[in-house]
């Protein structure tokens, strides 16, 4: 408990010494407030609207869960694919490559087209984003069965599917959530992307018509950071639970 309260204490410190260093940097270059507003303006903007602010937060966590639990789905599956058959691997992994070059901006105005205005787009262009992270992870974790390990399975008879769901998967597990840890927050950039191209709601909605209440507009990214802040170590402590011995064994 002193350790985890000390990492707490260390988190707060360091975002109290960034938001600092922020409002120095205003007050010593003389930055107008309608360039960057200052934090004081940033929660006077949030008092005058909170509920608006809220409202819109919801909206953009509801798309990033629903997008970041689709990309776990779907890279699980192609994951596992293509790391239990190197024949699949060598035939998709590079197309996946290329997917993953593609600027996802680009994507932008065509989902736009074929989806409409609305969630839709948001949650689509999360799942590009984090798509190929988390495949990437669970493709290597899945490549990385100890050679002792994979022979005792067979010395013991042990089929495929056994072979995959006692040793493997396990095994990969420290692999995959590190995938998950750095596709999390691509799915929260994502889904802002996302709105940022017409959508009629959402924190990225707000981004985009705040128009010179610049701090209306950074009272909205900093609602983003928070939501990513939140996500990323719900995702640890997720971690910590299924997988307690990769910390013992790692400090």
């Amino acid at each position: 408990m002193t350790r985890r309260a000390g990492a707490v204490a260390l988190a707060v410190l360091g975002g109290a010494v960034s938001v600092g260093l922020w409002w120095l940097a205003i007050v010593v270059f003389g930055v107008e407030s309608y360039t960057a507003p200052t934090p004081p303006q940033v929660v006077a903007a949030f008092g005058r609207m909170p509920g608006y602010l809220v409202g819109n937060a919801g909206i953009t966590l509801l798309a990033t869960v629903q997008g970041f639990a689709t990309t776990v789905v779907l890279g699980l599956l192609l994951g596992a694919l293509l790391g239990t058959s190197r024949t699949l691997e060598r035939a998709f992994l590079p197309s996946l490559v290329a997917l993953n070059a593609v600027p996802k901006m680009a994507f932008g105005p065509l989902l736009l087209v074929w989806f409409g205005v609305g969630r839709t787009p948001s949650v689509v262009m999360a799942v590009l984003l984090c798509f190929f992270p988390i495949v990437l992870a669970v493709v290597t974790g899945l490549s990385r069965t100890p050679g002792d390990l994979a022979e005792l399975a067979r010395s013991m008879a042990a089929g495929r599917w056994q072979t995959f769901t006692r040793i493997r998967l396990p095994g990969a597990l420290p692999q995959i959530f590190v995938g998950l840890k750095l596709g999390l927050p691509l799915a929260v950039i994502g889904v802002l992307l996302g709105e940022l191209f017409g959508a009629g709601s959402g924190l990225g909605y707000i981004i985009t018509t705040a128009g010179s209440d610049t701090a209306l507009s950074f009272a909205a990214i900093a609602l983003v950071a928070a939501l990513s802040i939140a996500l990323y170590y719900l995702l640890v402590a997720v971690e910590a639970v299924l997988l307690p011995w990769v910390r013992e064994t790692t400090e």
